[in-house]
């Protein structure tokens, strides 16, 4: 991913755009004698999503900012302070004290990948800060003990993820997709999601059409899943209120993402997107409402 410039302004400076991962279907397929479980996931980043800023400083500092910096924490526990520590590691007498700038615009715990793609834009950022000679495949290594998401976030293209998320395969040939993202404002726990999961030994995803346009990839999309919809519904039963309202905006396909609570609808042309979102926000004034498009 390139670095977002807009957001470095000044020499030793840097900036990245840490955008939302969508899951376009995910199928559990398994589960490790380890506990954890094997995924089939097709997955895209899109235009929404936060931002990273590193700047050299004095001494190591961490501020967080934008809508949802109230729900986000600010000392060790946050993913993006675990990144900075686990690339000094490696980075040695290269690693000068750095001052982090996180703003916040995506929800906290909410299916889209938002704490995995900040660590991920972190790691991007301090490598180039620091000068690091680290390769993609370098970097998804040093990041795995962060969570299984953070390989696809660091790639932070449509790609296909098998195994815990760790075994990547790009995807070339799907069109752009205008969507719209909705949150209703619940935070839903990973592994109680899990936990409540009926069946552990789904069939994997069925090959990917070649080059599809909108209508071909909607179709295959509705033939697959998100094998975590049903029991994180049964947690929070406000995401089946967003895929209603999702699908009563004229959706061609609504389903959640991740673990939840963020629901995704897809449609033809950005100006539908964004009618859908002005009248989905209009009737659902708290909720999280974003039109956005792939990347």
């Amino acid at each position: 991913m390139a670095p977002d410039t807009a957001n470095a302004t000044e020499p030793g400076a840097t900036g990245e755009h840490a955008p939302a991962k969508v899951n376009l279907a995910l199928h559990v397929t398994g589960r490790r004698a380890d506990g954890y479980h094997l995924l089939d996931t097709l997955v895209v980043f899109t235009e929404t999503g936060d931002r990273i800023r590193a700047a050299d400083a004095g001494s190591d500092g961490f501020a967080v900012t934008g809508p949802f910096a109230a729900d986000i924490p600010a000392d060790g526990a946050n993913l993006v302070l675990r990144a900075r520590d686990l690339l000094r590691g490696v980075a040695g007498a290269s690693a000068r004290p750095v001052r982090i700038e996180l703003d916040k615009a995506l929800p906290a715990a909410s299916g889209i990948g938002g704490g995995s793609s900040d660590a991920a834009a972190t790691l991007r950022a301090l490598a180039r800060l620091w000068g690091l000679s680290l390769s993609a495949g370098d970097l998804a290594t040093i990041a795995l003990p962060l969570g299984a998401d953070l390989p696809m976030c660091l790639a932070a293209h449509t790609l296909r993820a098998r195994g815990v998320g760790e075994a990547l395969a790009p995807v070339d040939g799907l069109p752009g997709l205008d969507m719209v993202l909705v949150n209703p404002g619940v935070a839903v726990a990973t592994p109680a999601v899990f936990t409540a999961l009926a069946n552990r030994a789904n069939p994997p995803l069925a090959p990917l059409p070649a080059r599809p346009d909108f209508s071909i990839l909607v179709e295959w999309l509705a033939a697959a899943r998100n094998d975590l919809e049903a029991p994180a519904v049964s947690i929070a039963p406000a995401i089946a209120s967003c895929l209603a309202a999702l699908r009563q905006s004229g959706a061609a396909l609504a389903r959640m993402s991740g673990s939840g609570a963020t629901c995704f609808g897809l449609y033809p042309s950005r100006q539908d997107a964004a009618r859908a979102a002005a009248a989905i926000a209009a009737g659902q004034p708290s909720w999280y409402v974003r039109a956005t498009r792939t990347i």
